[in-house]
């Protein structure tokens, strides 16, 4: 769900009639004639505010092609999948997802509470400078709890065995493009699409990103889990990492406010994992971290505000000098990072 301040004037194209009529049956809407306010922001699905008598929650509903420039299809049972993860980890870590008012797993899309003005997304208070270390301690709190919770559990690994799903949304557009477009790094990309494959340590989120943290004066909640899969947890720390990585190159005057929310971030989530946190998962953090870099610059999904071709031409020398024998540390990456950004 977008932040309120990423509302859009309503797109009289869009026919939600047949979600209306179910609304009415189920008793959510009394009306006839609610206001419809759609969310932009979002290139995976039509989300949409609905206010009635004073009232407002939010609708979303997969679309089977993505709002992105290349051709980038994917099943809309996405939806049921995101409909799974919110029950699972609203019975697990409950202020950590918004609450769903109606699911039609069949139909591809659902109801949840709407937040209101008081939240608004980490993203678009990253982008206007502002790095207060708060929403990244949360960050880490919140996701070390929702990996430590599901952490080795057999029911919820059947029940997320949506490694297609993931492989449509994350292993595809973002790695196995990226083999395609970067051919000298493939065998390092393609190496780590099979070996997440065959993970199946926690619950992952898969877009685990500062745009999909709503953020308010005491709380964070997570929105956003169409790919979520029973997997590789790391995939879920590189993401965040990755953005914030990329948030210093874009801010060159001041690089370290962003890089110093990286270890925030990692303190509060290895403190809320517990004994999983080990020094292997840092290093698969570490890899993925150097994959999803180059990704954002040469996937599906290219990093929106990395236009300048001086810094995405830093990426990718940067991915390539590391990424064969990546360091075991955060620390050191962010450092080598740190050092090279482009004035």
């Amino acid at each position: 769900m977008p932040s309120p301040a990423e509302n859009r004037p309503v797109d009289v194209t869009t026919d939600y009639s047949d979600i209306l009529a179910v609304l009415r049956r189920t008793g959510l809407l009394q009306s006839t004639n609610p206001v419809l306010q759609p969310f932009s922001g979002g290139v995976s699905s039509d989300i949409v505010r609905v206010e009635e008598h004073g009232r407002s929650f939010v609708v979303k509903r997969a679309l089977a092609k993505l709002k992105v420039k290349d051709d980038w299809f994917a099943d809309v049972a996405r939806n049921a999948v995101e409909q799974a993860y919110l029950h699972r980890v609203g019975a697990l870590v409950p202020q950590a997802v918004p609450r769903l008012l109606h699911t039609d797993a069949a139909g591809g899309w659902f109801a949840m509470e709407y937040l209101g003005a008081g939240f608004e997304n980490w993203k678009a208070r990253l982008m206007r400078g502002e790095t207060d270390p708060a929403p990244a301690r949360r960050a880490g709190e919140v996701l070390g709890a929702i990996h430590r919770e599901t952490w080795g559990r057999a029911d919820i690994a059947r029940e997320f065995r949506t490694w297609s799903n993931f492989h449509q949304l994350r292993a595809e557009p973002y790695l196995e493009t990226t083999a395609r477009r970067v051919p000298e790094l493939a065998p390092e990309l393609t190496a780590e699409v099979a070996r997440m494959r065959r993970a199946e340590y926690a619950l992952v989120h898969g877009d685990f990103s500062p745009k999909n943290l709503l953020v308010s004066q005491d709380r964070l909640v997570i929105v956003d889990a169409e790919v979520a899969w029973y997997g590789e947890p790391a995939f879920d720390t590189a993401f965040l990492l990755t953005h914030l990585h990329l948030k210093a190159l874009v801010h060159p005057a001041n690089p370290d406010a962003y890089l110093g929310l990286a270890p925030r971030f990692w303190s509060a989530y290895t403190a809320a994992l517990g004994a999983h946190a080990t020094p292997d998962l840092e290093a698969r953090t570490v890899r993925l971290l150097l994959c999803l870099l180059l990704a954002r610059v040469h996937g599906k999904s290219p990093a929106e505000y990395l236009t300048d071709p001086v810094r995405r031409d830093y990426v990718t020398a940067f991915v390539r000098r590391l990424l064969p024998r990546p360091p075991a540390q955060l620390a050191e990456l962010a450092a080598d990072w740190r050092a090279g950004i482009p004035s």
